[in-house]
This record gives structure tokens, C-alpha cells and sequence, in this order.
């Protein structure tokens, strides 16, 4: 743990419960980063060639954290929403087509389907928040014009975790693609695209890969890359990059084909850095210390007479999330107190969200039972 506290000076400062929204960075990934702003100041681009081997192992990050076949597969976009706009712009809708999510979506995973209706398509919502089996719900919706399942494999606010595996192995008996919005999931808890059959994943890094804003990963099965043209085009794109007196192109034979221009360097090197810490740790033991900390946190509270939990807690239904509410109090007083207090939470969902990450010290889970307590 002292290699931790050295990695997060934010737990000497700040009750740190947010890592749902933005997360704090290691020591390492400020360090990168500092070091690259410090290269670029005293040389310029002169190791351009050295970033683009960061570029790359940054990919393979990614690919080993989900399981990817192959680097192939891998895309940098900007953001999840626009990760899932490469989706919704690159695949040939017609009319009568529909796309499944569930009542529990962030924007971003509902917007973009929805901006399809002027070309016809219908977006189905699966109503799993009443629902005591969701999956069931979820593929209850699926009719023989659906072209799409896209879901969150943790919702944001309430914290269900879905049984991804389970959906994405139904799913290979219906013709629909399968997407998953994992930007509260990997980072936090192993995740595997291959074994979950997953067509796409998408996930910004600035939540639990404890990275910046601005990068995100677009992971495309390399058998369906076909099934989604590109829709942003640029010198980047191309089969042939840096032959820039070609008259002809084609698109770049991999996921590359998604990334239309030149790279977020910034955004690499810090992103790879922090990669760097989860996979040195191991997903599986990330996921373990997390699971400690949720249910420390999680029978604490449900111990608080006042305390109502919006999240499930099953051990199979709780990832990072734990969402909650008191009676007879008004929330956004509660919030308020916590705030003064020196914790950084969140208000979704009707509740107070609360989101540590596998470091967060128990020392400060107990401190921040204490204050809820004594609201």
C-alpha cells in the first residue's frame, strides 16, 4: 500500500469517491506527462519516431486489458460518444431497423441511436430497472429487425452490472451486432471482448483506466470491420499513410481506418502511463482490492438505519458504484456536507454515487462512513 499512497498523492489531501466521473492520475502518469511537455519544449518533434513506439504500446495495453484478438482491432478515438458515432455513422441502416439499450443509459449510449430516427430506425428500450432478471428483459426486446444491442456493462448511476457474457453469448444465435459501452467497467473489473463475444467496445479512459480526457478506446472485431464504413476521413485513415503525393487511397486494412487524423500525443503518453500501473497490478487483483473496498463500504452503510441503497449488491450485480439515498434527508444537503467535509462524490440517479478505485485506503472509507453517518 505505501507504493500506492506514492502512486495517488490525492488520498493525503482529498476522501476521493468519484472515479465514476473523473479520476485522479498516478504519480507516473503526471511524470510522463511532464516529461513530454519538457521534450516538446527543449526539442520539438525531433523523437517523433520514440512516440509513435509509445502509440503502440499503448495499444497493446488496451488490447491485453480487453482480451482483444489482435492489435488489428484496436482504434484511439476521442471519446466514447464519438466512438459510438464511428458505430451509428458507418453501419447501412433502412427503415424499420431497430436498436436495443436499456432505461438506465448515459446519454451517450441513447443519443446517438436516436439521432437515427430521421432515417428511420427505432431505438427499443428495455426497461431494467423494475426487472429482476435484466439480461432476460434486454433480449426480450430483440425482434428480426434488430441490428443492434448496444448496453453499458455497468450503468452509471445505479451501478448494475450486467452479465455481459450472458447477452453476448444469446446474441450469436440472432443476427444483431453486440456493443458495449465499458467506460465503468475496464479499469475496474477484468473484462474480455473475446469471451463476451462483443463486436464493439468503447470506453473513454478518464474514469477508470485513471487516465486523461480526450482518448478513448474503439475496439471493432476485425470479422465485422467491413459492416462499418468510415465516416470521418484525413490523411490518417488510409492504407497508405505518409505517401502524401498519392492520388488514390483506400482505407487502412485495420481499425487505424477509424482515426481520421494525426493522434492525441498528449493523451497516449498519459494513458499509457496509467495503463501501466493497472496491468503491472493485474486486473484480476485490481478487481479483488476493488470488490474489498465496495463491500467494507457496502455493509458499513447497509448497517444505517436511514440509508436506502439504489444499487443491487450482489456480489454479481456490484462493480464500483454504490449508490444510495437517506430518508427524511434532503440529498443535495447530504451531498453538500460531504462536500465540506473534503469528499468528492456525485448526485445520479436520485442518489448519492459513490465510486473509489482499488487503491482508495480503508482508513478513508471509514472516515467517510463516519461523516454519512453523522448526517
Amino acid at each position: 500500500m505505501d507504493q500506492l499512497s506514492d502512486e495517488f498523492p490525492v488520498t493525503r489531501h482529498t476522501l476521493y469517491f468519484n472515479h465514476a466521473a473523473v479520476a485522479p492520475w498516478p504519480r507516473r502518469t503526471a511524470e510522463a506527462v511532464n516529461a513530454f511537455c519538457r521534450e516538446n519544449v527543449e526539442r520539438g518533434a525531433q523523437n517523433y519516431p520514440a512516440w509513435l513506439k509509445v502509440e503502440q504500446s499503448l495499444r497493446r495495453q488496451l488490447s491485453e486489458l480487453i482480451n482483444a484478438p489482435s492489435l488489428r482491432s484496436i482504434a484511439l478515438a476521442k471519446s466514447t460518444s464519438e466512438a459510438l458515432s464511428l458505430i451509428a455513422n458507418g453501419m447501412s441502416w433502412q427503415s424499420g431497423d431497430e436498436i436495443v439499450i436499456t432505461d438506465q443509459e448515459f446519454p451517450s449510449n441513447r443519443i446517438v441511436w436516436e439521432a437515427l430516427s430521421g432515417q428511420g430506425v427505432k431505438t427499443v428500450v428495455a426497461d431494467i430497472t423494475q426487472a429482476t432478471d435484466p439480461e432476460a428483459e434486454i433480449l426480450a426486446c430483440l425482434s428480426p429487425r434488430t441490428r443492434l444491442v448496444s448496453v453499458s456493462a455497468v450503468q452509471y448511476a445505479s451501478g448494475l452490472r450486467l452479465n455481459v457474457g450472458r447477452l453476448g453469448d444469446s446474441l450469436r444465435h440472432h443476427p444483431a451486432l453486440f456493443c458495449v459501452d465499458a467506460i465503468q467497467h475496464l479499469g475496474a473489473l477484468p473484462f474480455d471482448a473475446q469471451a463476451c463475444h462483443a463486436d464493439f467496445v468503447v470506453a473513454d479512459g478518464h474514469k477508470w483506466m485513471l487516465g486523461p480526457e480526450g482518448l478513448a478506446l474503439f475496439y471493432v472485431r476485425p470479422e465485422i470491420m467491413d459492416q462499418v464504413r468510415p465516416s470521418e476521413f484525413g490523411w490518417h485513415m488510409v492504407r497508405h499513410r505518409g505517401d502524401y503525393t498519392r492520388k488514390t487511397w483506400h482505407p487502412a486494412d485495420d481499425a487505424t481506418r477509424y482515426e481520421c487524423g494525426s493522434p492525441n500525443m498528449l493523451g497516449i503518453h498519459a494513458l499509457n502511463a496509467s495503463l501501466s500501473l493497472l496491468l503491472e497490478t493485474g486486473m484480476a487483483q485490481v478487481g479483488r482490492m476493488l470488490t474489498d473496498r465496495m463491500n467494507h463500504l457496502a455493509d458499513a452503510l447497509n448497517s444505517m438505519r436511514h440509508v436506502e441503497f439504489l444499487t443491487d449488491t450482489r456480489p454479481e450485480r456490484m462493480a464500483g458504484i454504490l449508490t444510495f439515498r437517506m430518508k427524511n434527508k434532503v440529498l443535495e444537503a447530504v451531498h453538500e456536507n460531504l462536500s465540506e467535509h473534503g469528499v468528492v462524490c456525485a448526485l445520479r440517479g436520485g442518489g448519492i454515487r459513490l465510486s473509489p478505485h482499488f487503491y482508495t485506503p480503508e482508513n478513508q472509507i471509514d472516515e467517510l462512513i463516519r461523516l454519512i453517518a453523522a448526517a
